[in-house]
């Protein structure tokens, strides 16, 4: 063995008292005494300057709701004036239709009235009864009597066929006239127009008759819809069926007042008439007379300012329920709308052909006229039907000037319930490039295509934007579509389309019309961004009271001649009753900004305010923006941070312009239905 090693010297660890023990806890716990009376004090101190930052706050904003409090009347009373251009706008209108009908009558060319409907029925029933008519009317038609089917006889099929077209109808017609099994797919020249026949049909003395009517005349034979059903957007404010409706919605109020105004104005009139009659004083005469009429005249304003408010926010109030219970295979023309026209499909019985003999044409006149051609026949049997008489197939093309953002339905007038129903149509195929349709049709008659009205709704944005004095441009972004709108004094045009972020040319391009013209102009092309009293029903809409949207689309259209809008992600998150939206100063003319900077504005109706979050922010708040104020409208909000150039233009703007910026904001309903 080894020798043993050496121990360490201090390796022996030092034992720790009980004393030395205690010390330490002692130190620990005063220590963590200390802690806690530093955080509490620090959290005392904190909570203190919290509280008194809530409560800088809370007496800045009631300092600025007492400011706003008291300036509110003085605000109020400069937008009522601001907002004269409405009722001023309604005169003007009204004036226009009363100096058209005045052309109309003084014309006396015998053509009707279209806002009577008297004269229209007195001008067809005289139209049915007209028998004497020229020579050459008469000479005319029998030469198109003697011109029968066998003259216009193609070489090839043996088979005739004509189409005779105008700027509002078609007419396709198709004679069998050789009854060759061979000849069943018919097409029309230079059309895709066509229709694929059963044997049946190819043997038997038939024709064919294909009328497209651009128009739909077919849909209002249908059951009445109710008045909330039909939207007023495509009405003026006041035709003369919607003044009773409007009047009962204003003021009785003001009605009153302005019948005990006229009552005294009745009085002093008399008072003036004794005082002449007496020799009185005829300048004072003249200045109670003026004053008199310039009383006479406020209150007519303000009495049509309240007509104009009330059929405006009609415009919005949507309907309770709906309207019509729809029978089974029956279209719902509050969710869908025939597009393109109507087509009238038709099988008639051969007439009699004519004859040469000896030099002569000797062809035989049925006095009743063409007589249809029952198919299937009302006594075949339901065995019989679907093997010996087939359907129909049916080729058509879509009309150009119409967009179908998905494919679109078939349907079929139902003449005995007059509605249109999809029953009866198998085989539906569409292709949108070469826009062709083919279905296959039980029965023949009137068909149309359909097309979900609200398609486009909800928009994803939208935005508002001056172009130049009194010219604006809206643009609403949808799902499928983009649509640009310029509005310049009363009138609008459709500046462009894009579809799948491509232009897309509309024969309603560069075309100035009316707002309402404009609106069902776009509405036929399917192009429908105008909601309707129901629409709510088949649109998940980010719902506003109807009141709160006619105050912001009223006062954004008095500051869209300098100021541009826009689509907030936060109006969706804020309650109903409040609406939020981009604002920023654009004067006409001004080169468009990369990355403008807007303001982000919110609006009760009676308050408007601007928040301290933007549309990058991670959450709602309805902070206030610092260094600003409240303001009881959107006018004064604006002015806050506007220059003296932009307001100017904003006071000089034309009534007509804002009267009709304001009726398409009220039609897309913007702050709604995106």
């Amino acid at each position: 063995m080894g020798p043993k090693a050496k121990k360490k010297s201090g390796s022996k660890k030092k034992r720790i008292t009980k004393a030395d023990q205690l010390k330490q806890l002692q130190e620990e716990e005063e220590r963590r005494q200390k802690e806690e009376e530093e955080a509490r004090v620090k959290y005392e101190k904190e909570e203190m300057e919290r509280l008194e930052i809530q409560r800088a706050e809370k007496e800045k904003l009631r300092k600025l709701e007492a400011k706003d409090l008291e300036r509110r009347n003085g605000e109020l009373e400069e937008l009522y004036l601001l907002e004269a251009c409405f009722p001023e706008a309604e005169k003007l209108k009204r004036g226009s239709r009363l100096l058209s009908q005045w052309k109309h009558y003084i014309q006396c060319d015998g053509s009707p009235d279209p806002s009577i409907s008297q004269e229209i029925n007195t001008f067809i029933s005289l139209w049915k009864e007209e028998t004497n008519e020229t020579f050459e009317a008469v000479t005319a038609k029998s030469k198109l009597v003697l011109n029968q089917a066998s003259t216009l006889a193609d070489l090839d099929s043996g088979n005739m066929e004509k189409v005779i077209r105008d700027e509002n109808v078609t007419v396709y017609v198709w004679a069998n006239l050789k009854k060759n099994p061979r000849y069943r797919s018919i097409r029309f020249s230079e059309t895709q127009t066509g229709f694929e026949i059963p044997r049946i049909l190819a043997t038997s003395d038939i024709a064919l008759r294909l009328l497209h009517t651009r128009y739909d005349h077919v849909t209002p034979l249908g059951p009445v819809p109710t008045a909330s059903q039909e939207h007023t957007s495509t009405v003026t404010y006041f035709g003369k069926d919607e003044v009773k409706s409007v009047e009962a919605a204003v003021s009785k109020d003001v009605q009153e007042e302005y019948k005990e105004q006229e009552n005294e104005s009745n009085s002093v009139h008399e008072e003036e008439t004794k005082v002449d009659e007496q020799g009185g004083i005829e300048g004072q005469t003249s200045s109670v007379q003026e004053e008199s009429e310039a009383t006479k005249y406020e209150l007519e304003m303000k009495l049509l300012s309240e007509t104009v408010s009330a059929a405006q926010l009609l415009l919005l109030e949507n309907a309770s329920e709906k309207p019509y219970f729809f029978e089974e295979n029956e279209v719902d023309l509050c969710q869908f709308t025939a597009l393109g026209g109507v087509h009238h499909l038709d099988i008639l019985e051969l007439p009699p052909q004519c004859k040469p003999r000896k030099g002569w044409m000797i062809v035989e006149i049925l006095k009743e006229g063409l007589q249809k051609y029952t198919y299937p026949p009302e006594t075949a049997e339901d065995f019989e039907t679907e093997n010996t008489f087939p359907p129909i197939e049916v080729m058509l093309e879509v009309h150009e000037n119409v967009i179908f953002f998905e494919n679109p339905m078939v349907a079929r007038w139902d003449a005995e319930g007059k509605h249109w129903k999809t029953d009866g149509i198998s085989n539906v195929s569409y292709k949108s490039e070469a826009r062709l349709i083919t279905f296959s049709l039980d029965t023949f008659g009137p068909v149309t295509l359909i097309q979900d009205a609200h398609v486009n709704m909800p928009y994803q944005s939208w935005e508002l934007r001056p172009l130049d004095v009194n010219k604006v441009l809206l643009t609403v972004t949808t799902v499928f579509t983009e649509i640009q709108i310029q509005i310049k004094e009363n009138l609008c045009m459709l500046a462009s389309i894009k579809l799948n972020n491509q232009k897309h040319s509309s024969i309603l391009e560069e075309k100035w019309m009316t707002p309402v013209s404009f609106i069902i102009a776009l509405k036929e092309a399917g192009l429908n961004i105008f909601p309707t009293g129901h629409s709510h029903f088949y649109v998940v809409i980010n719902y506003k009271l109807p009141l709160v949207e006619v105050k912001a689309y009223r006062q954004m259209a008095l500051l869209s001649s300098a100021f541009a809008f826009g689509w907030s992600k936060w109006n969706t998150v804020c309650n109903s009753d409040k609406v939020v939206f981009q604002v920023r100063e654009h004067l006409p003319k001004e080169e468009p900004i990369q990355n403008p900077n807007w303001t982000l504005l919110m609006f009760n109706g009676d308050r408007a305010q601007s928040l301290k979050i933007n549309e990058s922010s991670d959450a709602f708040s309805e902070a206030l923006k610092e260094e600003t104020e409240f303001h009881s409208t959107l006018y004064h909000m604006v002015k806050d941070f506007a220059s003296k150039e932009a307001m100017k233009k904003v006071r000089c703007s034309s009534c007509q312009f804002v009267d009709s910026v304001c009726h398409m904001l009220l039609s897309t309903r913007l702050l709604s239905y995106s």
